[in-house]
Parts: C-alpha cells; structure tokens; sequence
C-alpha cells in the first residue's frame, strides 16, 4: 500500500511537471532585457503558451491580458509611450519573466548586404570608436545569418547595451546611423541588424510580396520545383557557405592576404582557399526569393518600428534595371508586413568603385544607382549618395561614419520632419538653348558649389547619335550649363555616369550631387534577368 502511494505520488509529480513545462510563457528572442521599444505607437509584445492559457503584460502603468490562441500563439498592444525608461516588463502566466532594463525610443531595422554587414573593428578609426563607444543608451540586436524555406517565428540574437565590449561586432553603418540619431533626438535608439554579405535583393522579399511583382514570376518558376526538391540540401549548403565565408574574412583581415572585406569575388582567387562545393552548382547567395526574408526578417515583424535603413545593390548591378521594380517591391512588401503604413525608409545608393575610366561609356553600376535613384518616388524614402567616399580598389570603403551621418539626415528629415537639407542636388529638368543644355536640380541647399572650389568634372554630353563626350560645365546660379565644340546639337547629358567617375557638384551644405542621365536610351543591364 505504502509503494503504490509512492508511485501515485511520483506520477502526480511527473504529470503535473510536464504540465507546467508545457505551460511555461515563452518570448522571441527580440522581446528582451534591455531592448527598445517604440515610442509614440502601439507596440506589440508577443510570445507563446499552452493554448487558452491566460496572459498578463505589466509595463509601467499599463496591465494587459490576453488569452492563447489554439496554436498557443498570444499578443498584446501596449497603448504608445513617450521617450524614457529604464522599465521592467513583466509577463506572466503559468510562470512569470522579468525583463530589466527596458526603454522607450526610436527603433530602425539595419539591413543590406556586406556593406551593412561590415563592423565596427574593420572601419576608419575602429580603436578609437570602439573605445570612445559607451551609449547605455544605444541597444544592439544583430540576428544570426539564417536561411529557411517558410517564415519563422524566432531569430537568435540578444539585445546588447553599446559599450567597447559590444559595439566592435555591430554594424558600423548601423551604429553610426544609430548614434547620430540618439545625439540629435536625445532618445534611446534600438538597432535591429538583419544582413548578409554577397546577398542579391530577391531572398530579402517575402513569398506573399513576390505576388505582388512581375519579375517574380520567372524566379519562382525557376526555383520553386528546385526548392521543393532540395530545399534541405540548398539551406545546408549556404549556412555552410555563410559561416565558411565569415570565417575567411576574418582569416584574410588577420593575415593581409586581402584586404579588409575584400570583394567576394576575389575570394575565389584567394591562395590556398577551397570554396565548399554547391550541390546545385549554383555558386554563393543565388537570387532565390524569400530564404533569408523567412529566417531574418519575418521573426522581427511584429516589432514596432521607426522605420528602416537598407545598404545593398552591388549583387544586383549586373541586373540593374531589374532592380526598378525589385527594390520597390522590397519596400512595399515589407511596409505590408509591418502594417505600419508607409513607415520611413532610407537608403544608400552605390559608392564609387573600381578603375576610373578614361571615356564615357555605358556601365552597369550606373545603371544599378539610376535604379536606386528612382526608387525616390517612393513615399517617405530618402537616399545617401556615396559616390564620393568609395574605394577604387576595394567594394567595401572604411568610411562608415560619413554613411550613417547621411543616413541620419534622411531619418531626421523623413520620419522626424526636421527643417533640415538631407539630401545632394537631384536632376530635375534641362532645357537645351544655343548649343548648350541647362540643367536645374531639387536638393540645392543654400547653393551649387564644387568642391575645393575647382571646375566642374564629371558631366558628358552628347547628339542625337548617342555618342558621349566629356563636356565643359559651369554654375550659373541655381543651375549648371553643359555645352561641347564636339556636339554643336546637345540632346542629352550625364553625370557622373561610371563605375567611379570623377566628380564634385555638391551643395553648400556639403552633400554630394547624385549621378544621373538626362536621356532613357536603352543601357546595358535592359533584358537581364
């Protein structure tokens, strides 16, 4: 009698034990100590438990409650908060989390490709930025490079006080553009970082927000048999490549083999690197929708948001006027995510790289920054031009203070609408008169000027044969004049129209002018897919 109560107990114990576990309120990995949250909107708080379970979310004098849905799936809306903190946030249900040092202000999603990517410890000054970079209230969340073939529900990642010891790893155009933001609104600042180096934009847009674009229909006819097939295989192989890649980029840092994040195509040529062999033969990070969207981005979207920054392109220049309508679909389909409405979103168009080349001529990178550029008709977006402070030998420039400062102004004006100039001279319209072509701009600032002072460099000029020449060009006022004794009959000019073109109109506020053409002939990039 006295075992079988024993094991009577036992078994009460044990089914009430795997009850509780079962029943225990988890969280995402987003929902943290010392994260941010957004100011000024209703901003969700998320997690799961046993189906029908009760849910409390205590948060400074707000106390919600909600109930578990049949998946176990729960959430609440804090009503909006003003800047300020630290909070505690508690949740509780069959068990009770505690999470310290929350706190309410700005947060923006930092994304791209490697230039995005690229650390604080690889950039201009790295040991005295790290050393100087102690802003308790700056928080970082950088997710884990990820591929899957449907949305996920949680990332890893950890939110992370900005200090020395933390701030060497983050994305240095991410906290620049953070710390910018933090000096000049005076609020905390939570950065969430999402990028991955050598991605092309298409794996970045959700399967719902492929439906949405024209130029997706060729990708998923393309890939989707292929996914089904070997979706376990193709993930496997690009976390393999993913990791194989950090991994060589810090062994060429250390070594000098190559420059810091030197272009990934120079990695193939790198002595004595094997690249781990693809079991499609589809070499790295192919243009496959949706694989890092559904691991990277879709476990964030619930999170309430300022807006966000995107520093990607170059592996989508060989396809640049696909890149119209794949970058606006990117946009779109995350603001539909979000459900946000046209939250802002801000940009960095190329910067100047590679050889400068002695004659006009047609150029896909050029073409990838007209696509950029047109992507301002967008509502609430704004570009950083960077054409000035690229490196000719190396896709990944140092200079990422300056990136984030122009990114900053961006989000100042846009999503703050400071009277501010955060933007270069834009083309906006020409006339063409005696044998010279005027041309007027938006994004003037106080005036049109060169830097330095000196003659005006970058602008070509042709006839209705399409044939570019360079040109001669002068400030007149709030305009610029381009004329040549080689086209007595201009019909179109160019600015600053190559790989890494030499070039200095700016505005007196020290902004850069944005390359651009005046005409719509066909370039080099039309028709590939």
């Amino acid at each position: 009698m006295k075992k079988s109560v024993v094991l009577l107990g036992q078994l009460v114990f044990a089914v009430l034990f795997t009850y509780s576990s079962a029943a225990d309120v988890t969280l995402p990995a987003v929902i943290g100590g010392n994260m941010v949250i957004q100011r000024d909107i209703k901003a969700s708080i998320w997690g799961w438990a046993e189906p029908g379970e009760e849910i409390t979310v205590t948060l400074d004098n707000q106390k919600l409650s909600a109930k578990a849905n049949s998946h176990g799936d729960w959430k609440v809306m804090l009503e909006p908060m003003e800047a300020g903190g630290p909070f505690e946030l508690i949740i509780e249900g069959a068990n009770t989390i505690k999470l310290s040092n929350v706190m309410i202000g700005e947060v923006w999603i930092c994304s791209g490709q490697s230039n995005m990517e690229m650390k604080v410890h690889h950039c201009d000054d790295a040991a005295n930025e790290i050393a100087e970079a102690y802003y308790p209230n700056i928080r970082l969340f950088s997710i884990k490079n990820d591929l899957s073939a449907e949305p996920q529900k949680d990332c890893e990642g950890i939110w992370e006080i900005c200090r020395p010891s933390t701030v060497g790893d983050f994305s240095a155009t991410g906290y620049y553009f953070g710390r910018e933001i933090m000096k000049n609104l005076d609020v905390p600042v939570g950065l969430i970082h999402a990028s991955w180096g050598g991605t092309s934009v298409e794996p970045w847009i959700s399967g719902e927000g492929q439906k949405h674009s024209r130029e997706f229909k060729s990708l998923v006819k393309k890939w989707d048999p292929v996914l089904k097939i070997k979706s376990r295989e193709i993930i496997s192989y690009y976390r393999e490549m993913g990791e194989w890649i950090e991994d060589l980029y810090f062994a060429l840092y250390t070594h000098k083999h190559l420059p810091p994040y030197a272009d990934i195509f120079d990695l193939y040529n790198a002595p004595d690197i094997k690249i781990p062999e693809s079991p499609l033969e589809l070499g790295p990070f192919p243009a496959m929708p949706s694989l890092v969207y559904n691991a990277m981005i879709a476990p964030v979207v619930p999170y309430a948001i300022s807006g966000a920054i995107w520093y990607q392109g170059e592996s989508n220049a060989e396809k640049a006027y696909q890149y119209r309508e794949l970058f606006p679909a990117l946009i779109e389909d995350w603001r539909r995510k979000w459900g946000q409405g046209d939250f802002p979103f801000l940009f960095v168009q190329l910067a100047n790289y590679l050889k400068t080349d002695s004659q006009p001529m047609e150029c896909a990178w050029a073409e990838l920054r007209e696509a950029q550029l047109m992507a301002l008709t967008i509502p609430k977006t704004a570009m950083a031009v960077t054409i000035d402070i690229g490196d000719a030998d190396d896709i990944h420039p140092l200079n990422k203070q300056e990136v984030g400062r122009r990114l900053a102004l961006g989000a100042l004006k846009v999503a703050h609408g400071k009277g501010i100039v955060y933007s270069g001279p834009l083309y906006d319209s020409m006339t063409v008169q005696g044998g010279k072509i005027s041309l007027r701009f938006t994004g003037t600032g106080s005036g049109l000027v060169t830097k330095d002072n000196e003659p005006l460099k970058g602008f070509a000029i042709a006839g209705e044969d399409r044939k570019f020449v360079w040109a001669k060009a002068q400030i007149e006022g709030e305009m610029v004049t381009v004329r040549s004794d080689e086209v007595p009959d201009p019909v179109a000019v160019r600015y600053a129209w190559a790989n890494n073109p030499v070039c200095n109109l700016y505005n007196n506020e020290g902004l850069p002018a944005s390359p651009f053409r005046t005409d719509d002939w066909p370039g080099m990039t039309v028709g590939k897919k």
